[in-house]
């Protein structure tokens, strides 16, 4: 490693060691900021970073100057807010406006590929769906003979292990197959990278003469070749695929990632969407809002067909209700595929239901409550017993654990076993096809069922939503979700008073979050000087702030996207149903700190491909050489001014060293690298914390 890089390195781990320990004294409440008086001023950037991703350039002032509580009370009605130019950077994404099964067709999953293999649906008749479905055949068909490959090669080994001593002569040795089943995988492994060279080379010979096409003819020639090329010029790497790229339509760009992977198209314009959302929604509220209760009501894009889901999920369930009653987004996340995909509550089946007995189908009766059938003759009790039951607790327990009590809200074991038996038959209509929910009376449990002490009476459907309506109008549910809303907005360990205050409100005004978010905002505890810049950012709200921040014009988020990989904050990633941590302790540590400078100092020095900072009209577009002046401009735009003079004094130091710098402070023949400066900002603690 070379000098110059060596002290770049340590120039990061010197700043990420420093946010550390700001982090820790996070607690102690800065003395200046005690003192500090919240004027307009700082009130429109304290709302900025609080109830926004933060800040863009002039902001501020124009928060300022309309009225801090005027756009406050704009933000809490997103509905007469224009959006509209944020609507022009989604257009290119399809797949935002598609439901779930039109995105599985279009862009098929291993699943509809095998029903279009087993002759259960047809291929497409030609053009770019055609070319689709015809690559994803291509690599199921060789995924298939993979298998058989290795499963014939596995009874050949037994054979020849269970041969006795006598047979196992020298000659009969030579006879057996000479690859062990690691040396046949090594073997096939050898083979699929032959194939992908061979690919590669294919895709080399066809570049020149395509590159020379205008967009339209080159896509079009594209589809003519054969399905094998296609596959190897969709499989290049993104240096080399850009060109090809270039000039063509978003559906065309979408139809070459789909040869590649159609799942990876729908997650990479379903992440793509969160992050421009975030970045140019006017409706800034309304995005953390969203972002807050998709995280509550977490699913994990990693599951199967979820990640079909998840689309509708943000659009249709969560996004409409982030400032409505808390019962009716309770209701639609109870009913969406992708929780009910999720949390398998769509297995679950009642162990006494019509269907764990195996009484007949019968669906032209209306449901009364009771049983449709008699009890089946005693013989066939006997045989139930050997039956799963089928109950499925998943969603019952993070119900009321994370989604509506809390884990201190009074419910025992049994109450969960109680809320799972009156959930079965809230199930999917072919989940793996786009199906929606639908309730399933033969998978029900029939009889009452005693939730917190409650009865609830037999009435299938209804009683799932009996049992929402309590738990949504629980004290303990109040309490839980305005902590959480506390934690979010005010503080990672909000007082009491606040808490109790807005759960006052939640549990009076039947839920409606739009009013839980008018008692926080009126509280003194939000605007208490002390709290200001303190709280941690997530790596989400980093990436987005800094965008935000530096003006960056984004044409393509995947990098972005990646960052976010690296800061170990994967969109739609949390695995567990707890979603992702909003306080400090999760996200401060050294490695985590350092992918944070790494990436601003790629944004800022333009190295991220798709996204361009203009630095200059940061720094004011002057060309002074400055140093002093070029910084302090640039803390003025970054952070309002708002940097300690240890931050100020470290940055100062390090342009100094001509090793970072590639100048000294008192050079006067080359103006200051206003890239590094602004990318150490945007590193500093100050700009980490909102």
């Amino acid at each position: 490693m070379s000098y110059q890089r060596r002290n770049t390195a340590l120039l990061l781990a010197l700043f990420a060691l420093a946010f550390v320990f700001a982090g820790l004294a996070l607690a102690k409440k800065n003395a200046d900021h005690v003192q500090m008086q919240m004027d307009e001023h700082r009130r429109a950037e304290h709302v900025l970073n609080r109830l926004a991703f933060g800040p863009r350039p002039g902001d501020v002032a124009e928060v300022t100057a309309i009225g801090v509580d005027k756009w406050i009370d704009l933000q809490l009605h997103p509905e007469k807010i224009n959006d509209d130019t944020l609507e022009s950077r989604l257009a290119p994404l399809r797949t935002l406006r598609m439901g779930t099964r039109e995105m599985s067709e279009e862009f098929p999953s291993q699943q509809v590929i095998k029903q279009v293999a087993d002759g259960k649906l047809s291929m497409p008749a030609g053009g770019a769906k055609h070319a689709i479905y015809m690559a994803q055949m291509e690599r199921y068909e060789e995924k298939i003979s993979r298998k058989q490959e290795s499963a014939n090669a596995t009874p050949q080994a037994a054979d020849n292990a269970a041969q006795s001593g006598e047979q196992r002569n020298a000659t009969q040795q030579n006879a057996i197959s000479s690859t062990t089943p690691d040396e046949d995988r090594t073997k096939q492994d050898g083979i699929a990278k032959d194939q992908k060279e061979d690919q590669r080379q294919m895709a080399e010979s066809d570049l020149p003469q395509l590159l020379n096409e205008p967009a339209d003819q080159r896509f079009k020639a594209i589809l003519k070749l054969p399905t094998e090329e296609q596959i190897a010029l969709a499989s290049l790497n993104e240096r080399e695929r850009e060109p090809l790229l270039e000039g063509m339509t978003p559906e065309q760009r979408e139809t070459m990632g789909a040869l590649r992977n159609p799942q990876q198209v729908v997650t990479d314009e379903l992440m793509q969407g969160k992050l421009l959302r975030a970045i140019y929604s006017q409706r800034q509220l309304q995005e953390v809002m969203t972002d807050f209760w998709f995280n509550h009501f977490n699913v994990f894009i990693g599951k199967g067909p979820d990640r079909y889901m998840l689309t509708s999920y943000e659009r249709d369930v969560i996004r409409p209700h982030a400032l409505g009653k808390f019962e009716d987004l309770l209701v639609a996340t109870a009913r969406s595929p992708a929780m009910l995909f999720y949390l398998d509550n769509w297995l679950s089946v009642g162990p006494d239901s019509d269907f764990s007995r195996g009484v007949p189908k019968y669906v032209n009766r209306p449901w009364t409550g009771r049983r449709r059938f008699p009890p089946p003759p005693r013989p066939q009790r006997q045989a139930k017993a050997k039956r799963p039951s089928g109950l499925n607790e998943n969603y019952g327990r993070e119900l009321m654990e994370l989604h509506t009590l809390g884990v201190n809200g009074g419910y025992t074991q049994k109450d969960v076993t109680e809320v799972a038996r009156v959930f079965t038959g809230w199930t999917l209509k072919d989940p793996r096809d786009g199906g929606g929910f639908f309730f399933d009376e033969r998978k029900h449990e029939p009889g009452d069922k005693i939730v917190l002490g409650h009865r609830i009476k037999p009435h299938g459907e209804q009683e799932g939503l009996e049992a929402l309506h309590m738990l949504a109008h629980s004290p303990a549910t109040a309490h839980f979700i305005c902590t959480k809303l506390a934690m979010r907005f005010v503080s990672d360990n909000p007082s009491d008073a606040l808490v109790n205050a807005m759960a006052k409100t939640f549990l009076k005004k039947d839920g409606d979050i739009r009013e839980v978010m008018k008692t926080m905002l009126s509280s003194p505890e939000f605007w208490a000087a002390g709290d200001y810049r303190a709280k941690v950012k997530t790596p989400l709200e980093f990436v987005a702030s800094a965008a935000r921040a530096t003006g960056a014009e984004i044409s393509n988020a995947v990098p972005l996207i990646r960052q976010l990989q690296n800061m170990g904050m994967p969109l739609y990633g949390a695995q567990p149903p707890t979603g992702y941590s909003m306080k400090a302790e999760t996200w401060v540590n050294s490695s985590a700190l350092l992918a944070r400078m790494n990436f601003a100092l790629a944004l800022t020095t333009n190295r991220l491909r798709g996204t361009q900072v203009d630095v200059q009209h940061l720094s004011g577009g002057s060309n002074t050489a400055d140093v002093q002046q070029t910084l302090a401009t640039l803390e003025n735009n970054l952070l309002e001014g708002n940097v300690s003079q240890q931050t100020h004094g470290t940055i100062e130091a390090r342009l100094q060293d001509p090793a970072i710098s590639h100048r000294k402070l008192d050079d006067p023949a080359r103006p200051p690298d206003v890239a590094m400066i602004e990318g150490l900002l945007l590193g500093s603690p100050e700009f980490q914390r909102r």
